[in-house]
């Protein structure tokens, strides 16, 4: 209880933070004299769109990517970030280097960037890899090249101070590096998932070299300057001025409703954990982790991955089926407009922090060649993918070689690290590391730990080596568990058994961005109260476009299926805490499932949908046997499927 007063406090806070600060509208800092020349001098040369690796930055200057919360009590770096991020968004967009220029990179407007030309036919599309071998490793080297744009700027803002403070800040500047936003982590203590500096104000303010001014919070929006409707064609797209974040209406006049974004993130959270703990537990080959593509027969036939993670907090953060009606997501839930927002690449440098992680995990493991499923602006449908395919239009040296996957692979040559991975001496030393800081991390509402605890707690150390039955119940300090007056579940010979909804669905099955909502139980009537409802157990967004943004994709996104999960273990375990389930054995589960688990479908503008109205949607039960981890050090071992029932 007192964590929902909490939650409730801090939603009114962004409530209250939003109604104000929406009321003016700010500009960019004022420096005293005119920067927009110096910025046009600074990206005038053509090396300036190579994106540097080894031998462009200082043998040995690698620096940590902090979380966006901890990079903010860096006070110098902060306001750097700002202000660096703010000139970017500031700067003509005309520029392949201004905020406009490197985000359409992305998707729209469908322009060619660097000089580098689309394969005939595939002009309608953007440069990005979805559903794709490539999705992981091409994202890294855009996010470099994001990373240097704004680190040149700042290094250029630190000379700018005056002459007593101006080493402080360009001492700052050489440690930046951009920061991440951990949606899967427990946040600070009354707060939210979603960080306060970026959905709570449309403005900030900042103390520069010109002293202290109120600016737009470019961690807020992105505004268009213009807004270019020749490309943007299509309504909302062509009224809508800045970018939106679970939109207030459809109309012209509509704004962020972070604070319903911020509730359902909220709510989302313990199911993206456990997503993501399973993700580096049970997903060791690099074909089955990196991309959503259902391929049949292949190792890409399993069902969860990185990238269908990633797609459902694109929804998340867009507001795509939230329930408001007649009201479609904001820019984050479209593919084509994602990367305009500014949660846009504090959302993928999480993803390839998660890249990183799974590559120390797993070493051996690597891009295999496999056939594109999709066009991009320089790959066609049908293409062999491998390790040397060039990600384009990412130069790695002024001669026009591309950077690939193999020569991205080791991700410290762009000057950056995670702090989970700063100590890489002892490749076994590094990964024992890891699994501990994933533990500790993920690991807390996952049902291995929860037993394991409960274990613990009845004086077994471990979780291996005691065979027999442990019948246990608990409760975990960030899982809701009432008075347990039953038990919860049964762990023999040191396992248990996790069940997960398996999920394959059309990509394009409603012409834009759809989530499925799964509950133990009738949801609430007012769509709009889905995501934060008691019974919710978890969703799965599927990131699409809509009809005029997929150009050059529409036949082949049309016929692609794509693939997640939703773990249920937690849910169920909390059912048998409230008396609504008598155990965890197979025939009490499986009945239960087939009598409580609701299935509901939201599609673009908050229209509900029945699950047979969503083309090739197929929905199943799997039972996994687990094995408990020995100690910290450990992550659970996944066993092979022993059963599966059909849902739809």
């Amino acid at each position: 209880m007192a964590g929902v007063i909490l939650l409730r406090l801090f939603i009114l806070a962004y409530l209250l933070t939003a109604c104000f600060g929406q009321q003016q509208r700010h500009t960019a800092y004022n420096y005293g004299f005119d920067v927009h020349g110096r910025v046009k001098r600074q990206f005038a040369q053509p090396s300036t769109m190579v994106v540097r690796g080894d031998a462009g930055r200082q043998a040995g200057d690698v620096q940590v990517r902090r979380e966006i919360r901890e990079l903010e009590q860096d006070r110098e770096v902060w306001t750097l970030y700002l202000l660096g991020m703010s000139m970017m968004q500031f700067t003509d967009q005309a520029s392949p280097m201004s905020w406009y220029g490197i985000t359409g990179i992305h998707g729209m407007p469908h322009q060619t960037w660097g000089g580098v030309r689309p394969t005939p036919g595939n002009e309608e599309t953007g440069y990005c890899t979805h559903s794709s071998i490539l999705f992981p490793t091409w994202h890294r080297p855009y996010l470099a090249l994001y990373e240097q744009v704004l680190s040149n700027l700042i290094q250029m803002i630190a000379t700018w101070w005056p002459e007593d403070q101006r080493q402080r800040y360009i001492a700052a500047a050489r440690r930046f590096r951009i920061p991440y936003w951990d949606w899967a982590t427990y946040p600070p203590s009354g707060g939210s998932v979603l960080p306060l500096s970026v959905g709570g104000s449309p403005h900030v303010d900042i103390n520069g070299p010109n002293g202290v001014q109120r600016i737009s919070n470019p961690l807020f929006s992105y505004t268009f300057r213009p807004l270019n409707v020749t490309a943007f064609k299509q309504a909302p797209w062509n009224y809508w001025g800045e970018t939106l974040r679970s939109p207030t209406n459809g109309g012209a006049g509509a704004q962020s409703n972070n604070s319903m974004v911020a509730m359902t993130i909220d709510q989302n959270q313990r199911s993206l954990s456990q997503r993501l703990y399973i993700l580096f537990s049970n997903y060791g080959d690099y074909s089955r982790f990196s991309n959503n593509a259902w391929i049949p027969l292949t190792n890409n036939a399993s069902f969860d991955s990185l990238e269908s993670l990633h797609d459902t907090v694109h929804n998340l953060a867009g507001g795509g089926g939230m329930g408001q009606p007649n009201i479609q997501g904001g820019h984050m839930s479209f593919i084509p407009y994602s990367a305009f927002d500014p949660i846009f690449f504090l959302h993928h440098a999480m993803v390839d922090r998660i890249f990183a992680i799974w590559q120390t995990l797993y070493p051996q493991s690597w891009v295999t060649p496999t056939a594109a499923v999709l066009n991009s602006y320089t790959t066609s449908r049908g293409q062999v993918q491998d390790s040397r395919t060039p990600l384009t239009p990412f130069f790695a040296n002024t001669n026009g070689e591309f950077w690939t996957s193999d020569s991205v692979r080791d991700f410290t040559k762009f000057g950056y690290t995670y702090t989970e991975l700063t100590d890489l001496a002892s490749t076994r030393n590094a990964q024992a590391g890891l699994r501990r800081a994933i533990n500790r991390l993920y690991g807390t509402s996952s049902p291995a730990n929860m037993f394991l605890r409960e274990l613990r707690a009845q004086g077994i150390k471990g979780g291996r080596g005691k065979g027999g039955t442990s019948r246990i119940g608990g409760e975990s300090q960030h899982h809701p568990a009432g008075d347990v007056a039953s038990e919860t579940g049964e762990v023999e010979d040191d396992t248990y058994r996790e069940w997960i909804v398996k999920i394959r669905a059309k990509k394009q099955a409603l012409d834009g961005p759809y989530s499925i909502y799964f509950f133990f139980g009738n949801p609430p009537e007012d769509k709009g109260d889905w995501a934060q409802a008691e019974n919710h157990v978890g969703t799965m967004g599927v990131f699409a476009a809509d009809g005029a943004g997929m150009g050059g994709m529409a036949e082949a996104m049309g016929q692609l299926e794509v693939s997640g999960t939703v773990p249920l273990t937690t849910g169920l375990i909390r059912a048998v805490q409230e008396g609504d389930l008598e155990g965890l054995e197979q025939e009490e589960v499986v009945a239960y499932l087939r009598e409580k688990l609701v299935i509901r479908v939201l599609g673009p503008g908050g229209r509900e949908l029945g699950v047979g109205e969503v083309k090739g949607l197929r929905l199943s039960v799997g039972r996994f046997r687990v094995r408990l981890p020995g100690s910290e050090d450990e992550l659970p071992v996944w066993g092979e499927e022993e059963r599966t029932f059909d849902l739809v």
